[in-house]
């Protein structure tokens, strides 16, 4: 007979064996509770709760960045939750906002989610906290990240191809890859643009057989990918399964879009904005 402590094992190894498939943020860690202030969880009504959907980033008073296809048809009920550690938990430093308005980049692309950058509005301003600042992020003339740079993203996207979702903040430390080799027929071919950038974790030794790179993954989408702390990126996609050696995470430029920044939010650069240009 098959004790129990025997199925209980096989078990444990099964499970192992299919998240070492694709890892997303899994390949990372968890992240210091609330040191990725500027973080937000865009979250969909599910009956009586709030379900995390999509990634953003706060870069002003009342104003939250995110991709288009993560709200391509507009709010629709849809809630944003800032100073989150742990998505089910109680948190004091939680705040909950109505979306006021919604801007999605006019020239998105359903096809190769190009131009993958909205805006949102808060219906009211955050209350500051150690738990919720806004990030800086890169403008018109910055420096973005040369292949090779160290980037970070952060998330509550899933785990694994399978989807299932941590309930705290993962952070997770990649690498930024060639546009040339993103450009590859054997990587993204023409869906990849110039007002894109592609990383993961790099694989060293052995790669042809490797699975499970470091990634990021479904739900992770709107986040930031940060250089030196300042946000250059936005988690757009990449391919179906994530933590593939060809598939890298793909991220909207951000420094591309400042004029459209500027205009949506109707503001003018800051002093500090100026000199990360």
């Amino acid at each position: 007979m098959v004790s129990t402590n025997q199925v209980l094992t096989g078990a444990a190894l099964f499970l192992i064996a299919l998240l070492s498939q694709g890892e997303g943020i899994i390949g990372g860690r968890e992240a210091v509770p609330h040191s990725r202030p500027y973080m937000a969880s865009i979250q969909v009504p599910e009956g009586d709760t709030l379900k995390h959907e999509c990634g953003g980033f706060v870069i002003a008073d009342q104003w939250v960045m995110t991709a288009v296809h993560c709200m391509p048809n507009g709010p629709n009920g849809r809630k944003v939750v800032l100073g989150v550690h742990s998505l089910s938990e109680a948190e004091d430093t939680k705040q909950t906002f109505d979306i006021l308005e919604l801007h999605n980049h006019p020239d998105f692309s359903i096809e190769n989610y190009d131009n993958d950058i909205a805006l949102i509005k808060l219906d009211r301003p955050f209350n500051s906290s150690t738990a919720i600042s806004a990030v800086q992020f890169l403008r018109t003339d910055g420096t973005n990240p040369d292949t090779g740079a160290a980037v970070e993203t952060a998330g509550w996207g899933s785990l694994d191809n399978l989807g299932s979702r941590p309930d705290k903040l993962k952070e997770v430390s990649i690498e930024v890859i060639s546009s040339g080799k993103c450009r590859r027929a054997d990587y993204f071919g023409r869906k990849f643009t110039s007002n894109m950038i592609c990383a993961h974790k790099v694989c060293r030794d052995n790669c042809e057989h490797s699975h499970g790179l470091e990634d990021s993954c479904d739900g992770d989408s709107g986040g930031p990918l940060l250089y030196n702390g300042i946000a250059v990126g936005i988690t757009s996609n990449g391919g179906k399964k994530c933590g593939q050696i060809k598939k890298p995470g793909v991220y909207t430029i951000i420094s591309h879009y400042t004029e459209w920044i500027d205009k949506t939010m109707g503001t003018q650069p800051t002093a500090a904005q100026e000199e990360t240009s």
